[in-house]
């Protein structure tokens, strides 16, 4: 299990877990984490689930407070679907590479070079691009979504160049690709990852598709976190090399014990298979944004009106 990192905070309370849960009780508070986020975040939250099922969560949801345990994006998400609802991220600081690569400005004059395209973006993505797609998709449903496109229709695709490929690779549709990328998912050595499969012959090797080709050359799987974690609960290998954030291992361990998986190397010593973004937020942070009401997301309401006909495109064409 992960262990949360402890802030200098003397009023700190020393049962986390039963501040946690009194709080979400007073406030109507629902709690929705990504896969990525540390163990004793996951084992606290409502929900845990990819960016799909944590949009539809956040779509769907009846509390009147969502903290959402993820980076920026993800948060921006849940205000842009419950504009009228407190969302709060324990760390405004947790944000995301992939997102970062894809400034606004420099996006809208790309698409502006392709006047007759449509927009698929990736939902790892600001509000701002949002506001500037026609549809957002995730790992989950992006080939599904871009299968629904008429072949006649020609596509931007954005942000992420991997995820692109891959799509373009399963639906043999052209398209037009941002250059963005996650810094995650490009760390992992083919390589180290081609040795850890002769150390371990019988380990099935899954992974994202935001992984660089050399990687998902070598999958036996490739799909979304929720796709990963279902196939390797449902596989009857015993072992597996897991080419994603390895947060997600967590959740594999508590549904599959008796099972072994072992975190994908990046391409230095480092732990830079690990999100530094999503490591922000810890149990203390979740704590101190429920007790104190804050770091809440804000979104102007012109971007928010724009962003979310696109989100509710991917919520309706999945």
């Amino acid at each position: 299990m992960f262990t949360a990192t402890t802030l200098p905070n003397s009023n700190l309370p020393q049962d986390l877990f039963g501040a946690i849960a009194s709080l979400k009780k007073e406030l109507n508070a629902v709690i929705l984490a990504h896969y990525y986020q540390e163990g004793d975040i996951q084992d606290i939250a409502d929900y845990i689930g990819d960016s799909l099922g944590l949009s539809q969560q956040a779509a769907s949801t009846s509390a009147d407070v969502i903290l959402f345990a993820g980076v920026h994006f993800m948060a921006e998400t849940a205000k842009i679907l419950n504009p009228d609802k407190l969302v709060l991220l324990p760390d405004l600081e947790a944000g995301c590479s992939l997102a970062d690569s894809c400034p606004p400005d420099k996006f809208a004059q790309f698409k502006a070079q392709h006047p007759d395209h449509i927009v698929i973006s990736y939902i790892n993505c600001t509000a701002e691009i949002k506001a500037l797609s026609d549809i957002i998709c995730t790992s989950s449903n992006a080939v599904k979504i871009v299968q629904q496109i008429p072949p006649e229709q020609p596509i931007i695709f954005a942000p992420d160049r991997n995820l692109g490929r891959y799509v373009m690779e399963q639906t043999g549709r052209e398209m037009v690709l941002w250059d963005g990328s996650c810094i995650v998912h490009e760390t992992f050595s083919e390589k180290k990852i081609v040795q850890l499969k002769i150390e371990h012959p019988q380990a099935q090797i899954l992974a994202h598709p935001e992984c660089e080709t050399p990687v998902l050359r070598h999958a036996d799987y490739i799909g979304s976190t929720t796709a990963l974690l279902k196939y390797a609960m449902q596989s009857n290998s015993s072992e597996f090399i897991i080419a994603t954030e390895p947060g997600i291992i967590h959740q594999m361990q508590k549904d599959a014990p008796h099972k072994s998986f072992i975190p994908a190397p990046p391409e230095n010593n480092c732990n830079c298979n690990e999100c530094p973004y999503m490591r922000l937020n810890t149990l203390e942070k979740v704590y101190l944004a429920l007790k104190n009401r804050t770091p809440n997301i804000e979104i102007p309401p012109s971007i928010q009106q724009k962003a979310l006909q696109p989100i509710q495109r991917m919520l309706e064409m999945s």
